[in-house]
């Protein structure tokens, strides 16, 4: 078995990985445990809803109950990037060039590097927020859909339609993809044949038996891992029309146990796999090769996230359970 530095907080961890070389933390009750030579505990909210690493891997952006949009270094100093006051915000994305996108109900907002603010307002609450690779488009899952914006320019967005709750949403690393998460127990994609336009053939992916929760791109894009099932869905998109008319592997099944959340390495053709029972797998993917990073927990695995390079993988669960595991 890898070595496993283990910490308890005892609180749901909202999200487990690096700052830098640092293992973070952030937890739900508004707290940051960066770990260092001198761990450094920092409360930036009252009650955390969301959290997502920033591309560079330099800062922590997280939302909270209390409205802000805050930015952490790994010297646990706090920079504000934005206050919606008495408003929730519970969906956060990171994307090129220092851009932030959060939003709250039926609101979206970018900021940009030079701090400049830009919102959009939907007539349904927005699910899920993601950017395109180069950052010029921002993606905003809804209700019957998902809307492309346009980062740096005032003109309309692109609207494509399908029918039923969409929960989140990712572009493929290339661009050419766009997926969701729904309501119900499946995944949605268009293929985008002219971004301009959203022109381009529906993908349906369906077969699971829970809500897909938790998506991870392999590097390059090649495959995309999905939660929802015993085992981690994995969908190839090396062709034209993507996973349409293919099977998707089924990678780590562990019989009873629901795999809670996946994510797949930086480099390697590998994705680290959390169960509800507290496990945690890696499989590789051509050959579905599986090593066991840790044996069982208390509580369902929430985050897991790898270093830059590769070698270690944070894991926290819904019951504070939270760590290290040096692959």
């Amino acid at each position: 078995m890898p070595e496993i530095n283990n910490s308890n907080f005892e609180v749901f961890v909202e999200y487990a990985g690096f700052l830098g070389d640092l293992p973070i933390f952030a937890l739900a009750d508004g707290t940051v445990q960066i770990l260092a030579t001198d761990n450094i505990s920092i409360m930036p909210h009252n009650g955390l809803l969301s959290a997502c690493l920033s591309l560079d891997g330099n800062k922590l952006i997280t939302g909270g109950e209390d409205g802000l949009v805050l930015a952490i270094n790994p010297h646990g100093e706090i920079h504000q990037i934005a206050d919606l006051g008495d408003q929730w915000v519970d969906k956060i994305a990171a994307g090129p060039q220092g851009l932030v996108g959060f939003a709250s109900g039926r609101s979206a907002f970018v900021v940009d590097g030079n701090s400049e603010q830009k919102g959009f307002t939907h007539a349904r609450t927005i699910e899920g927020i993601c950017f395109a690779p180069k950052g010029k488009r921002m993606a905003l899952a809804r209700y019957n859909g998902v809307s492309l914006h346009w980062t740096g320019l005032d003109a309309a967005p692109v609207e494509l339609e399908w029918a039923g709750s969409h929960t989140g949403v990712t572009i493929s690393p290339n661009g050419k993809f766009i997926v969701t998460t729904m309501q119900e127990n499946a995944l949605h994609g268009w293929r985008l044949d002219n971004p301009a336009t959203g022109d381009g053939k529906h993908m349906r992916m369906t077969g699971y038996p829970t809500k897909v929760k938790s998506i991870s791109w392999s590097a390059k894009g090649k495959w995309l891992a999905s939660s929802g099932a015993p085992a981690a869905i994995v969908w190839p998109f090396t062709s034209k029309d993507g996973p349409m008319g293919k099977t998707p592997k089924e990678l780590g099944s562990m019989g009873d146990n629901l795999v809670t959340v996946v994510c797949c390495h930086p480099s390697q053709q590998v994705v680290a796999i959390g169960y509800d029972n507290g496990m945690v797998l890696a499989v590789r993917i051509d050959d579905e090769k599986e090593a066991v990073l840790r044996k069982t927990g208390k509580a369902p695995v929430n985050s897991l996230n790898w270093d830059k390079k590769g070698v270690r993988l944070a894991f926290g669960s819904e019951e504070g359970e939270a760590g290290v595991i040096e692959i």
